[in-house]
């Protein structure tokens, strides 16, 4: 039994899995042409991936004419110039009206203001110009019409502060609604308490000095 192991263990293992290793390693290298081409795309700058020609679709028409493709019609492109030019006009007069309300001048506001409204109330910023032109009215002595003017326009333009504040002094000050005078000066504080400072309203708001005389009586219950 002793003489027949010894030629065995001297003979060479097999290692199958060494050469299937090897197999699959030179199948996975590709070959030096494969080598070099990659190298080359590799190498190239990005301008010249941007640089190659755009492939054709369908009717032959390419990619970069679809960016070109504009979906406006002649007359829809001069309707919006249209309304692009009556937009900046009626900005030019709201900012004129405001102007002239900040230096005081509330009849000159008060025309500007009602121009606004009467030429472009399909305009959604007329509303603001709606504040402005009651606040000129409550100084300029019509102050029912005032009043019905930002009754109306503190729904239009519900939660704008300044409407509701200037609505609450009118209705405290002129219709003894102090109820209702306390309801519109909660919302107005709530979304902005510099309401409740009267130098807020008189130097940067610019109210005319009838509506902060009536927003002092309420505030001090005068």
């Amino acid at each position: 039994m002793g003489a027949c192991r010894a030629p065995i263990c001297h003979l060479p293992l097999w290692k199958p899995k060494t050469r299937i290793q090897n197999s699959q390693s030179k199948a996975s290298t590709p070959p030096p042409i494969f080598r070099n081409r990659r190298l080359f795309l590799f190498s190239l700058p990005l301008s010249s991936f941007l640089l190659l020609p755009v492939p054709s679709f369908g009717d032959g028409s390419s990619s970069y004419a679809a960016t070109m493709f504009d979906p406006l019609t002649a007359s829809e492109r001069e309707a919006s110039a249209l309304v692009s030019q009556r937009v900046s006009q009626a900005v030019e007069l709201l900012e004129k009206g405001r102007e002239l309300q900040a230096q005081g001048d509330f009849g000159g506001a008060l025309q500007y203001f009602s121009q606004v409204i009467e030429s472009y109330k399909d305009l959604a910023f007329s509303e603001y110009a709606r504040v402005g032109r009651a606040l000129a009215l409550y100084e300029v002595g019509d102050r029912e019409e005032a009043i019905a003017e930002m009754e109306d326009v503190s729904i239009s333009l519900k939660g704008y502060p300044e409407i509701h504040a200037a609505l609450a002094a009118a209705l405290y000050e002129d219709k003894h609604a102090a109820l209702l005078a306390e309801n519109q000066f909660a919302i107005a504080t709530l979304l902005d308490p510099h309401f409740t400072d009267l130098s807020y309203v008189r130097d940067t708001k610019h109210w005319p000095p009838s509506l902060v005389s009536s927003l002092q009586h309420f505030i001090t219950l005068s």
